[in-house]
């Protein structure tokens, strides 16, 4: 059979098409790749800081404990030592009474100084038990009183980040967003309607005036870590292309976008993780269209600079 000019040229194309879509789709399968070992190295240091928390506040609570019971003991040993001094009080009184009595005496005399020398050794040894516990008992308060300040001054750090933060959000409602604390972080919690379409990764010209009033309220603050979570309802992806298949590629080019938005307005991309957890983390069962509208939504995540908490773990 023949072939014509028009069949080659047709069936040139045809294989040039297939050979640059699938290197298309290999990149961005590496890239998924990429961004999922990222997430996991992420999500990895996260677990890892929660669970150095939790360590904190046991130490903390244990040191509470040692002090109360130091502080039991100290006042033990404090009665002691006062009774101790009284019958030695008593003691020695009735020694040198003795020592004017007739030779009689001699044997109750010695009988009455080696009771009085052995109260005197144990008062030494109870006022170097009661030297010894009084700075066991100054270096645990210590210790609980700057614990006690690190964790309410980081406290104290992410009330001020947060009212920083619903201060420049103010303007917008609250069911287009909300600002809370959780666990330690900030919470930014924005509705799809103010960012996205449906099924779109393109956020909107009011989603990004918001992200910027976002990034300029702590764009200043270099310690923290910023985690951008996109979520969806469980509702499957009505158009899927080569580098959209479901709603977990839909979460995680959602929250790109969003990262690409706050570093253009000034956050360092050393600060942010971008991650989405499509329909698997939801706020709410998705039985109704209301509560499938709230799991349509981006988290931006703040977490502060906890390495003086660690450090402080680490000398205890």
């Amino acid at each position: 059979m023949k072939i014509t000019p028009f069949l080659f040229l047709a069936s040139t194309f045809l294989f040039s098409s297939c050979i640059v879509s699938k290197k298309k789709f290999d990149d961005v399968l590496a890239q998924k790749i990429k961004t999922e070992g990222e997430l996991a190295d992420k999500t990895k240091q996260l677990n890892q800081a929660n669970e150095s928390i939790a360590a904190l506040n046991e130490t903390l609570n244990r040191l509470k404990q040692d002090t109360a019971d130091l502080n039991q003991s100290y006042r033990a040993t404090s009665k002691r030592l006062a009774d101790l001094n009284d019958q030695y009080e008593e003691l020695n009184s009735y020694y040198k009474n003795l020592l004017t009595n007739s030779g009689k005496l001699n044997r109750d005399m010695a009988q009455q100084r080696d009771q009085l020398l052995a109260i005197q050794q144990s008062l030494e040894r109870t006022h170097k038990l009661n030297d010894s516990l009084s700075n066991s008992l100054a270096d645990r308060e210590k210790k609980v009183r700057e614990l006690e300040n690190i964790l309410a001054n980081k406290d104290r750090a992410v009330k001020e980040l947060k009212d920083r933060i619903s201060n420049a959000l103010l303007n917008f409602k609250e069911s287009d967003l909300t600002v809370q604390v959780k666990n330690g972080k900030v919470y930014v919690s924005l509705a799809e309607q103010l960012l996205f379409g449906s099924g779109s990764i393109v956020v909107d010209n009011k989603g990004v005036g918001a992200l910027q009033q976002l990034a300029k309220a702590i764009k200043d603050q270099k310690d923290l870590q910023i985690t951008i979570e996109g979520h969806t309802d469980n509702v499957p992806v009505s158009k899927k292309s080569t580098y959209m298949q479901d709603n977990w590629d839909l979460s995680v080019m959602r929250a790109t976008s969003i990262t690409k938005i706050l570093t253009d307005a000034g956050l360092s991309p050393k600060q942010i993780t971008a991650s989405g957890k499509g329909e698997y983390s939801p706020l709410a069962p998705n039985d109704s269209p209301q509560n499938k509208q709230k799991n349509r939504r981006t988290e931006i995540i703040i977490t502060p600079n906890l390495d003086e908490l660690f450090k402080l773990l680490e000398s205890n």
